[in-house]
């Protein structure tokens, strides 16, 4: 956007109301076959959509994952930076990912192309050049380009971001009416119909408390043994107490990639060897905004829930804050 001299401020502010109105409408003309596809590949997946992005791109995620969240697609945001330590592991054979670059070029996001590939989840990218090395990597392109940004420099993302925004709400309103997606359901999603209502939740309205299903080991059980309930759990995690039922530790995912790199022979250890010691905890009678504030500020997807003494009665995820739309 060109400096208009002498300029009032209202007319600046016009501009951009101008360039990025524009830059929504021209979307139009780049819908064509990859919206069906987006919405079939979707539909038919057993699990999650991950969304990912760096920066205001990842801002833009984020939105975008809660959208779909609170209107019957179950989707996280993942942080690709933090991928590459342990986090891509949330990615699963079942999920649909969605990568947003406006270059294309993301370094980060570039790095979870062999484990998309691998893992042979679809790929949908908005990007604004289809020749970029994430659009080839595309197994559905969604052109996100625009003419010039808002921004009088040209340099702050904002016309772009307000396409790629528009673009994903597209999707998901198309995929809520896929899905039959009622009022009725929506105020499940956001008691007394709401929106934002999600905040009065506690803890203990939405962490998983049936002991049937809870991953707790004990610290002298054997790392493989805990291994193996994780994957039975498929919680992520797994609880790790002591013989008086204390909550000592916790091992994920994450730690297990990085034990079995550590470790030559991990048939021999024990859990209270590898275990995180003293991991986050929080109270059933705490409010769940407070689980999304840990969850954020120490870049963790679940807590363990745990009572006056130190015994774990539940566990509360990201997930679960993301349906009853607290996050």
């Amino acid at each position: 956007m060109e400096i208009i001299q002498n300029a009032t401020m209202k007319d600046l502010a016009l501009e951009v109301f101008k360039i990025e109105a524009d830059s929504i409408l021209k979307l139009k003309e780049r819908i064509n076959s990859n919206l069906e596809e987006a919405l079939s590949v979707i539909m038919s997946s057993k699990g999650r959509v991950i969304v990912t992005g760096m920066g205001k791109s990842g801002l833009i995620g984020r939105k975008i994952a809660a959208t779909l969240s609170s209107t019957g697609t179950p989707a996280y945001f993942l942080h690709p930076a933090e991928s590459t330590h342990g986090d891509s592991g949330i990615i699963t054979r079942e999920d649909v990912v969605i990568a947003i670059s406006n270059s294309g070029e993301t370094t980060e996001l570039l790095n979870l192309i062999p484990l998309i590939k691998r893992f042979e989840v679809p790929l949908i990218v908005f990007a604004g050049n289809k020749n970029s090395t994430l659009g080839k990597c595309s197994d559905i392109y969604f052109d996100i380009s625009v003419e010039k940004e808002a921004c009088p420099l040209g340099k702050a993302p904002t016309a772009s971001t307000t396409a790629t925004l528009a673009m994903g709400d597209a999707l998901a309103v198309c995929l809520l009416k896929k899905r039959g997606f009622s009022t009725e359901d929506f105020l499940l999603y956001h008691p007394s119909g709401t929106l934002g209502k999600g905040i009065l939740y506690v803890v203990k309205d939405l962490m998983l408390k049936d002991k049937n299903l809870l991953p707790i080991a004990h610290e002298d059980d054997t790392f493989i043994e805990t291994v193996d309930l994780i994957s039975k759990k498929k919680l992520g995690c797994a609880l790790i107490v002591n013989s008086e039922n204390k909550l000592t530790g916790l091992i994920t995912d994450g730690d297990i990639r990085r034990i079995l790199l550590r470790y030559p022979d991990v048939s021999i250890l024990k859990n209270k060897t590898v275990m995180t010691k003293n991991p986050k905890t929080i109270s059933a009678e705490d409010m769940a905004s407070k689980a999304l504030a840990f969850m954020e500020k120490y870049s963790i997807t679940s807590l363990a829930v745990c009572d006056e003494n130190n015994e774990p009665i539940g566990i509360i995820h990201i997930h679960d804050l993301l349906k009853a739309g607290v996050a």
